[in-house]
């Protein structure tokens, strides 16, 4: 087998294979690339074996060259999922050639973020490192059938609670948009002590998906209290981030917010609504998620080389501190580590 390597960035096939392929997701979008690549300088990279005109099969990675995490291939950073476009057969075939190809051999690791691992399974070298919780609701049930699914005190009550608020629903992805997201996603990365992704990635996002993104946005008054984001692709609608101003959470804001998207997705015909990755630390979030009616599966993340695992920020007294001084910081400062750090972390 001839393994082939393509920028999807440029190659004229991609946009129509990703369309095409029926495991495809936002993440392997043309769109979601470029923001990534504008974003953070990751030089997208896809692996074929396909020797006819059109495209069967193709991973895809993002080089990511640090100074601080080394230089390797992910597939995808800052994407819960990404899924290998290739039959089982095709995608051992391909990861055994890329283990030799000489871009691999300069990279620390090779890592895999797929929905589904089964065509990564007993791949010589590569092990699982990272689990998580994945969520998602089958949005072809009946719309009462999905209300009901819905918790009672947890998700309905509160929707009811946000009525009668009479809050002001926008949603869209304008620059005033934007900048109301960005002012609430601060104020809950400071609340969980942790830095925001740089101003731009969220831009980029906006300019390079265009009507594929959408912020939706509830407030009070003249008052944003919560925001979600979130990406379509073909018949799936992906909650990718939120983020609420914590002193309004008794309003229910961010339970509508769901509601909202739920009946919207329902009305244009999409038929599932995935709410991403959770950590299994995170007992809130993955309690928030069931209670909206979703089911839970489990996500695993693969490397071509076996790591310690990770030691939980629990149990670090360092990141702990870490943490506790970043809550403490003015937003310049807090929104500068996240510029900094970011493109390392992919």
């Amino acid at each position: 087998m001839t393994l082939q390597q393509i920028d999807p960035l440029v190659d004229p096939r991609w946009p129509e294979f990703v369309l095409r392929h029926p495991q495809s997701s936002i993440f392997h979008t043309r769109d979601w690339l470029a923001a990534l690549h504008h974003t953070y300088g990751y030089q997208p990279i896809a692996f074929t074996d396909t020797n006819g005109t059109d495209l069967d099969n193709a991973l895809v990675f993002c080089k990511i060259r640090s100074s601080l995490t080394g230089k390797r291939l992910v597939s995808l950073p800052f994407s819960d999922h990404c899924q290998p476009l290739a039959d089982q057969d095709s995608i051992r075939a391909i990861v055994h050639n890329l283990q030799s190809h000489p871009l691999a051999r300069r990279m620390k690791y090779i890592e895999f973020r797929p929905l589904v691992k089964d065509g990564l399974s007993g791949i010589d070298s590569f092990s699982d490192t990272e689990q998580f919780c994945f969520h998602s609701i089958d949005l072809r049930k009946d719309i009462e059938v999905l209300y009901r699914d819905m918790h009672h005190s947890c998700i309905r009550r509160k929707i009811k609670r946000a009525e009668k608020e009479e809050l002001i629903y926008e949603q869209g992805a304008s620059q005033a948009l934007i900048s109301k997201f960005r002012h609430l996603f601060l104020l809950t990365r400071r609340r969980h002590r942790l830095p925001p992704p740089p101003a731009a990635w969220f831009n980029n996002l906006a300019r390079f998906l265009g009507e594929k993104l959408k912020i939706h946005i509830v407030s009070k008054g003249d008052t944003p209290i919560a925001s979600i984001l979130t990406l379509t692709h073909k018949n799936v609608i992906v909650y990718k981030y939120g983020c609420s101003d914590s002193s309004f959470s008794n309003m229910g804001g961010t339970p509508y917010l769901f509601w909202t998207v739920i009946q919207q997705a329902k009305a244009a015909g999409l038929q599932e609504f995935d709410l991403g990755r959770s950590d299994y630390e995170d007992d809130g979030l993955i309690a928030f998620k069931g209670h909206l009616g979703a089911t839970a599966t489990n996500l695993t993340y693969l490397r071509s080389s076996p790591l310690k695992p990770r030691r939980s920020a629990s149990t670090s007294g360092t990141a702990s501190l870490m943490r506790y001084t970043i809550s403490r910081l003015p937003d310049p400062l807090l929104a500068g580590i996240g510029n900094i750090l970011y493109r390392h972390m992919g």
